[in-house]
């Protein structure tokens, strides 16, 4: 979710070539029928698919329900006042992950072996947004300018902070093995005093680009139409894609040898996320990094806490019970794992510059878990993630950024 400033509602858009025109449309053509199909098959011929085309399938709609939500999601602030755009905008970026992981944890009341891939899911969209994503921004950017270095803005500090609480928080899970009602009750209070503090701000938003810069020129009534269109359209979509989609990964999973744990914590948020990479790095081909960087970040805070927060929450709902998800030490040592990340991660922008030696460092430490995809590799990578976050706190520059991220960061 990228937030908003109240001028963009009214920045109009201006027209482009007719070449622009047609490619604009043809994208949204595209991941129209990326739904569509799904809907249709949905409806008509689901039981008579193969294994491979039940995963896919869905996993395309996913993937393009996301694009279309990520175009409504920017045409909306047309539309509406800035704080409901805030909200709403946060609960669509993380719609389509959240699909996949409400059903996974709705599912682990009943078969509490669902719980770890409720765990999977979560901690690898979490890892993908900062291992993959952050870095890629910054490498495409390099290779595209030959620049070593992205600015984040100052009020961004917002994300940073709201960051740095949840994934202090979140040390805490490891050590209990549990995700509670509790949990539940800070990381959503945290997300809401997140939203009402960015609401208040003044911020800026990039301009409309792509197919949302089309639309934005349709006849006002046309446009809200459309603008609904693109949240109702690809909110069905989800819904009735989640399920088979992650059905499907671990049917696959088991038939062709591979770890359902895997497959669901790497394939599935890539569906899902992809959109969003691909976004980011447009900004970053387009020489604004800056905004790129910004989108993700702000994805980050909506995972690592409304996300987190709605899984015990879910649970509890489905098994009618307020008992918290237990965790195993696979499990456990994800979220540890996860949190350590973070930590790094926040360190390191908390003076708002990303380095590319520090987009190296993040993408290396998140490669290294796939060479040597052991439990005890992932612990010992977890302390390793800790450790380097205590050399850069040695370097008094970066303790004077953390403690301005913590003054400055809700003013």
């Amino acid at each position: 979710m990228s937030r908003l400033s109240p001028s963009s509602a009214t920045s109009s858009p201006k027209p482009l070539s007719g070449a622009a025109l047609v490619r604009d449309y043809a994208l949204l053509a595209g991941a129209l029928l990326l739904i569509g199909q799904w809907i249709a098959i949905h409806a008509v011929a689901r039981g008579a698919l193969g294994p491979v085309a039940s995963t896919v399938l869905p996993g395309l709609a996913i993937f393009g329900a996301a694009t279309l939500l990520s175009w409504g999601a920017e045409l909306a602030q047309l539309e509406i006042a800035q704080a409901l755009a805030l909200a709403g905008l946060a609960l669509v970026a993380v719609l389509p992950e959240y699909a996949v992981d409400m059903y996974l944890a709705w599912k682990a009341a009943k078969e509490p072996a669902y719980t770890a891939y409720a765990a999977a899911n979560m901690t690898g969209a979490n890892r993908l947004l900062i291992g993959m994503g952050w870095s890629t921004v910054l490498l495409v950017y390099w290779l595209r300018t030959r620049a070593r270095q992205i600015t984040v803005k100052p009020a961004q500090r917002l994300e940073l902070l709201t960051l740095l609480l949840a994934t202090g928080y979140a040390f805490f899970i490891p050590f209990k093995r549990t995700l509670s009602l509790l949990d539940t009750a800070f990381f959503l209070a945290l997300f809401v005093f997140y939203i009402r503090r960015a609401s208040q701000g003044h911020v800026e938003e990039p301009g409309l680009a792509g197919p949302p810069d089309r639309l934005a020129l349709l006849p006002r009534r046309w446009r809200r139409l459309a603008t609904w269109a693109l949240f109702v359209l690809p909110a069905y979509a989800i819904v009735i894609s989640a399920e088979p989609f992650a059905d499907g990964l671990l049917h696959n999973a088991r038939r062709l040898g591979i770890e359902e744990f895997i497959l669901i914590q790497w394939l599935a948020p890539l569906a899902s996320e992809s959109p969003e990479f691909i976004v980011a790095v447009i900004f970053a081909l387009r020489r604004n990094p800056t905004a790129g960087l910004g989108t993700l970040i702000s994805s980050k805070v909506n995972q690592w806490t409304l996300l987190v927060g709605m899984l015990p929450l879910v649970y509890a709902i489905s098994g009618m019970h307020v008992a918290p998800m237990v965790l195993d030490a696979r499990q456990a040592e994800e979220v540890f794992l996860t949190a350590a990340q973070s930590l790094l991660a926040l360190v390191v922008l908390a003076n708002l510059s990303f380095g590319l030696g520090e987009a190296l460092l993040l993408l290396g430490l998140f490669v290294l878990q796939f060479l040597w995809p052991t439990p005890e590799i992932r612990t010992l990578l977890g302390y390793g993630y800790l450790v380097v976050t205590v050399g850069y706190l040695l370097n008094p520059a970066f303790r004077r950024s953390v403690v301005a991220l913590v003054r400055f960061g809700w003013r």
